[in-house]
């Protein structure tokens, strides 16, 4: 399979799958996707995952190179996990809204007010957040990673409040919540979602857990985008809405080609269940990363290794 492009741009090949492809045997390189990426850069990718998957990739992988097709944060995660290597990230403008929402001045503040608390941060923030955490967690371990911490130990969640929200839940743990979120998973409507369960009654509803407890309390399936892709395989249903970024749907369909996929309906006519952000790397932009070898990731080594500590505990505390 390749790209053709109808007027090829200085510098790019036609066949944009076939030149990467060279790319990777030239520099012995790896590219990790997420979920959310492009059909296309999915279709590329050595690794297709979520946040606890690629981080675990990032992890082992013998690579020289590592092109991250995701969004800062994660390209980060890498770095952190790997200094020696070249970590890429196609656009340096692709950032998080999650992340954004938990500026590292106002969270270093925000910690200080609670000396004895434990600090668990999800792996979307920045590495200057995980450098001030204790414990990284990811949507797929985030309930196992918990149900770890000793009952007495009080634990700030950081940054998204609907998954610290659904992990209370499912714990029984009262934990101080930042209140971040994720543009996507916010832009769910409640009031759309019941009208298309009444259009497809036959239709499971499955959810991330950085939706609203609003959209959660009509899934049918609650779980990390991983868990989501395996779950509508195994299921008996043969339809599903899905409330999560689309991109996902890429991949339940290449698993699941008989059975149907619904993406959730945004509260605006807009295409807001995609993530802008995500959707800034292109598979031209991959291909320009690699013959270029930029844009690099590079971090302080005192942020670093700050980071490095609590991204440990998570991988050590999921095996």
């Amino acid at each position: 399979m390749f790209t053709t492009l109808s007027s090829p741009k200085v510098g790019l090949p036609r066949d944009l799958f076939g030149a990467i492809a060279d790319l990777k045997r030239e520099l012995n390189a790896v590219v990790l996707a997420h979920y959310y990426q492009d059909p296309d850069i999915q279709d590329v990718a050595d690794y297709l995952g979520d946040s606890l998957g690629l981080s675990q990739q990032a992890a082992k992988t013998e690579a020289d190179v590592i092109v991250f097709a995701g969004v800062h944060f994660m390209a980060e995660t890498a770095k952190i996990l790997n200094p020696n290597k070249l970590v890429l990230l196609p656009d340096l403008d692709a950032g998080c809204s999650l992340a954004d929402s938990c500026p590292p001045d106002a969270f270093a503040q925000f910690k200080a007010k609670h000396p004895d608390h434990l600090v668990i941060s999800y792996i979307n923030c920045t590495a200057d957040i995980k450098a001030m955490s204790d414990i990284i967690c990811t949507s797929a371990n985030a309930v196992s990673i918990v149900r770890q911490i000793p009952a007495d130990q009080p634990i700030i969640f950081a940054p998204d409040r609907n998954l610290g929200k659904y992990v209370s839940e499912q714990t029984g743990r009262e934990m101080v919540l930042w209140q971040g979120s994720c543009m996507v998973h916010e832009t769910f409507s409640e009031k759309k979602m019941v009208q298309l369960k009444i259009q497809h009654p036959e239709a499971e509803v499955i959810a991330h857990p950085e939706c609203e407890p609003a959209v959660l309390r009509h899934a049918d399936y609650i779980g990390s985008t991983t868990a989501l892709l395996n779950y509508c395989q195994k299921s008996s249903s043969e339809s599903f809405i899905v409330a999560t970024e689309a991109g996902i749907l890429h991949q339940m369909q290449k698993a699941a080609p008989n059975k149907q996929f619904i993406a959730a309906p945004p509260v605006n006519n807009c295409a807001c269940n995609e993530c802008p952000h995500m959707r800034l790397n292109t598979l031209e932009k991959l291909y320009l990363a690699m013959k270029t070898r930029s844009p690099e990731i590079t971090l302080p080594e005192q942020t670093r290794l700050a980071a490095l500590r609590p991204i440990q505990r998570m991988l050590e505390m999921s095996i």
